[in-house]
């Protein structure tokens, strides 16, 4: 392996974090692939990795090369396409971060007309609540809930979500229907645990005097918001939830919204990516079948 595929070995051995990962995926042997590297640290006179008998991680030049590496990749790409004359053509392999259950509801649905209608494309897609490193786990676009903290990405909003209280018909006939922000201190409540930092995620509101962040005592806490949803359904309390979770619950009766007017504002719904001038066929598409929700 030489220039170009010392590169691409580098690449995809900083992204799965092993050779032996790598290697699977370039479709070599690891032990190519490991001296490959060493060929490109010693090419450089810089250490790209730390090593250890079971993974690879960056060292702070390594970390520095990789972020460059991977926008002359993405260039390479670009311009291999237009050479086969097939800059247009949707395929290769989408590598989509995105929340758990706004993953699983709303977006698999997309995701498998986008597959139908492009038979050459393949789907990598990551299914979490904690934020990712586009640049740095190799991935084309990411959907993110909520103001965007990262100005360096580029995004597009498509989507909006609310926050809705709700409980179950049994549970308000045993404890009543509470009609004002200060009646919920009466009632057990379903709150969300944060993976970040453990604690249980506020509920915001809005009230006569504006809005408002209030963090209940939990009656139950859980990390999940499908669990959340559960828990609501089985009638332990009160829940605070994305609209998107519990559609089909609202709409059956198994859980009744409270205090609609006292829903915060919505929260924006964007898909990020690394750059707005190398985005190839594959995250157009999906950019673009994202935009017809709502009539976006």
């Amino acid at each position: 392996m030489t220039g170009l595929q010392q590169l691409l070995a580098f690449s995809r051995t900083a992204r799965l974090g092993s050779f032996a990962a790598a290697a699977r995926e370039l479709g070599c042997a690891p032990s190519t692939l490991a001296k490959s590297v060493a060929r490109l640290e010693g090419a450089l006179g810089v250490k790209l990795f730390h090593r250890t008998t079971r993974q690879v991680s960056l060292t702070p030049d390594g970390e520095h090369l990789f972020h460059r590496c991977e926008r002359v990749l993405a260039e390479v790409d670009e311009l291999q396409a237009e050479a086969a004359g097939s800059r247009g053509t949707v395929s290769g392999t989408l590598r989509l971060d995105a929340p758990l259950t706004y993953g699983r509801r709303v977006l698999m649905p997309l995701l498998a007309r986008l597959l139908q209608a492009h038979p050459g494309l393949q789907l990598d897609l990551r299914l979490r609540d904690s934020y990712a490193d586009l640049a740095r786990e190799g991935l084309d676009a990411a959907i993110r809930v909520g103001e965007l903290r990262d100005s360096s990405l580029v995004a597009r909003r498509f989507d909006w979500q609310h926050q809705v209280l709700v409980a179950s018909p049994g549970y308000l006939a045993s404890r009543g229907r509470p009609t004002h922000t200060d009646a919920l201190r009466a009632h057990a409540a379903i709150v969300f645990r944060q993976p970040d930092t453990g604690r249980g995620r506020a509920w915001q509101l809005s009230g006569p005097h504006g809005d408002l962040a209030w963090s209940p005592s939990p009656q139950v806490q859980v990390n999940d918001g499908e669990g959340m949803v559960a828990a609501a359904v089985a009638g332990l309390g009160v829940a605070q939830v994305p609209d998107n979770m519990v559609v089909g619950e609202l709409e059956s009766g198994a859980l009744v919204e409270l205090l609609p007017e006292c829903r915060p504002p919505a929260m924006p719904i964007s898909i990020v990516m690394p750059s707005a001038r190398l985005q190839p066929p594959r995250v157009r598409a999906l950019v673009a079948l994202l935009e017809t929700l709502h009539g976006h």
